[in-house]
């Protein structure tokens, strides 16, 4: 797998970056939230200014003009070309699992009520943490897994109803 992450700016720029880029990076920390930046003799002043770390969405301001950025990790990457998905609109009642792998977290059990994007449980699968959330508001109906267990791809995992 390609250990290189791909960088989206506002939908309509993409370029990748790998472990050799990001090392030669020429940054100064300013604050927790800004950095200076060095890339062929250009300076630039970076600011995060919103951070989405889940759906890996980050809004930063860059020598004063903002920008939306995507990360997509290896994983997301390796997700998409075998043409998996993680949120499937057709059963949005249920979990799956994307891909053969252990379950680290249960984070809900049977009764608790869920927002959209609620952390359901965690899934290790080739050695990275994917965070598996809910795909809409609801009632966890029925969590069929435990931490510690080696699940396969498309196993039903949790399972959510509608709020009464």
């Amino acid at each position: 797998m390609d250990e290189s992450y791909r960088i989206s700016v506002d939908d309509s720029y993409e370029f990748q970056l790998n472990a050799n880029d990001l090392e030669q990076i020429d940054q100064t920390e300013l604050s927790g939230q800004k950095v200076h930046l060095l890339h062929n003799n250009k300076s630039f002043a970076i600011e995060l200014l919103k951070s989405d770390f889940v759906n890996r969405k980050y809004r930063i301001k860059v020598n004063g003009n903002a920008y939306e950025l995507t990360i997509a990790t290896p994983l997301d990457q390796l997700i998409k070309e075998m043409g998996l998905s993680l949120g499937n609109d057709s059963f949005e009642d249920e979990i799956h699992a994307p891909m053969p792998g252990i379950i680290l977290e249960v984070n809900v059990s049977e009764g608790d009520e869920v927002k959209q994007g609620a952390f359901l449980c965690v899934l290790e699968a080739m050695k990275m943490e994917n965070t598996l959330t809910a795909p809409r508001d609801g009632v966890v109906k029925s969590v069929t897994i435990a931490k510690g267990e080696t699940v396969d791809k498309g196993k039903l995992l949790i399972e959510l109803e509608k709020n009464d």
